[in-house]
C-alpha cells in the first residue's frame, strides 16, 4: 500500500513538472516573440527617421532613399516571420504598403516622396508591438 501512494505521488509530482515547465516554456516564447517584435519595431522606426532623412537629402544622395526603404523592407520580415498575431500581421502589411507606394513614387521621378503614411504606420506597429 506504502509502495502504491509512493508511486501514485511519483507520477502526480511527474505530472505536476511538466506542466509547471511547459506553461513556463511557451510564457517565455511568448514573452520572447513579443520582445523581438518591440526590438524590431524600434529598428523600423529608427528606419522611418533615417527615410525621412534621406528624403529630405534625396537630392545630395538618392541611394539613402532606396537603402532606407530597403532596411525597413528586412525589418518587416523578420517581425511578419515571428509572430501569428493578426494585428501585428495587419500593421506590418500596412507598413509594407506604405513603403511600396514611396518606392512607386520614386520610381515615377518624386524625387521628395510623401513619408507620413509610412511614419503613421510605423507608429501603428510600434503601438500593437507594445500592446
Amino acid at each position: 500500500m506504502a509502495v502504491s501512494r509512493r508511486r501514485r505521488l511519483t507520477v502526480t509530482a511527474a505530472l505536476a513538472a511538466t506542466v509547471l515547465t511547459t506553461g513556463v516554456t511557451t510564457g517565455c516564447a511568448a514573452v520572447d516573440k513579443a520582445l523581438d517584435c518591440v526590438q524590431t519595431a524600434d529598428t523600423i522606426a529608427d528606419s522611418v527617421t533615417q527615410l525621412q532623412q534621406a528624403v529630405e537629402n534625396a537630392s545630395d544622395d538618392p541611394t539613402q532613399l532606396d537603402q532606407s526603404l530597403a532596411d525597413i523592407e528586412k525589418n518587416l520580415d523578420k517581425i511578419g516571420d515571428k509572430t501569428d498575431n493578426a494585428d501585428v500581421n495587419k500593421a506590418v502589411d500596412s507598413l509594407g504598403d506604405a513603403v511600396q507606394n514611396v518606392r512607386t513614387a520614386v520610381k515615377n521621378g518624386d524625387a521628395t516622396p510623401d513619408v507620413g503614411p509610412v511614419t503613421a504606420a510605423a507608429g501603428e506597429l510600434t503601438k500593437v508591438c507594445t500592446s
